[in-house]
């Protein structure tokens, strides 16, 4: 599995129906709101046979109410 972490920004006045749909697809390790520039954050586990890319489109984006994503994927360095 690959760990990602995914910022979400929301269309305002969207973020709990953003993070419910989420929820519901149980793509996610763990969900937080945030400050800032994002309103969301995610951990997810991506199976390794699948192109993170196209499995982010799928499973993620096609939620309505994202309006941004900032996607970090994680190596192992130790």
């Amino acid at each position: 599995m690959k760990c990602v972490f995914v910022q979400i920004r929301c269309k305002p006045g969207t973020g709990y129906d953003v993070a419910a749909q989420i929820v519901l697809r149980e793509i996610h390790s763990e969900l937080y709101s945030t400050s800032g520039e994002y309103d969301l954050l995610l951990k997810m586990y991506v199976p390794e046979t699948e192109d993170i890319g196209l499995y982010i489109n799928e499973n993620l984006l096609k939620i309505d109410g994202i309006e941004r994503t900032l996607t970090t994927l994680t190596f192992k360095a130790f």
